[in-house]
C-alpha cells in the first residue's frame, strides 16, 4: 500500500509517517519511481509507535523498543527482557517530570493566591 492508504488507515499523516521513516521507525519499500510502499503489518507497527508515543517516550526511545513489544489483548507486551529495565527507566524520567510540573503549579498556585482580590476575581486558587 502507499503512503496515503496507510495515513487513512492509521489516521497519522503522511508528514508523520515519513518521520518516522527517518527515525528508523518504519521501512517501507522504495518503487524505482520512489514512492513508498508499505506492508499491512505497517499498520500495527503505526499504532504500536502511537501507543509508545503516547506512553510519553521520544522515538529515539522507541526505535529500541519497538522490535520488543507486541500487542496482546489490546495492551503492549514486552518481549524481550532487556527492555524492561529501560521501561522502568523512562516511568522513573516521567515521575520526576510530573514531581518538577507538580511542583511549578503549586508555586503558581502561591503567587496567584498572594494576588489581591481585585486583581483576580473569580480565580480561585488551585483552579485549574
Amino acid at each position: 500500500m502507499r503512503i496515503g492508504e496507510l495515513s487513512r488507515r492509521t489516521g497519522v499523516h503522511e508528514r508523520l509517517l515519513r518521520y518516522y521513516e527517518k527515525q528508523g521507525l518504519l521501512w517501507p519499500e522504495r518503487a524505482a519511481s520512489g514512492y513508498r510502499y508499505y506492508q499491512e503489518s505497517d499498520i500495527d507497527t503505526v499504532m504500536r509507535i502511537r501507543r509508545l508515543l503516547s506512553a510519553g517516550l521520544n522515538t529515539e526511545t522507541i526505535a529500541q523498543v519497538l522490535p520488543c513489544v507486541r500487542v496482546k489483548a489490546g495492551h503492549l507486551v514486552p518481549v524481550c527482557p532487556e527492555i524492561v529495565d529501560d521501561l522502568r527507566q523512562q516511568r522513573e524520567r516521567i515521575s520526576r517530570a510530573i514531581d518538577e510540573l507538580v511542583a511549578s503549579r503549586e508555586l503558581l498556585d502561591a503567587v496567584i493566591a498572594a494576588a489581591p482580590r481585585e486583581l483576580s476575581p473569580g480565580l480561585a486558587p488551585g483552579a485549574g
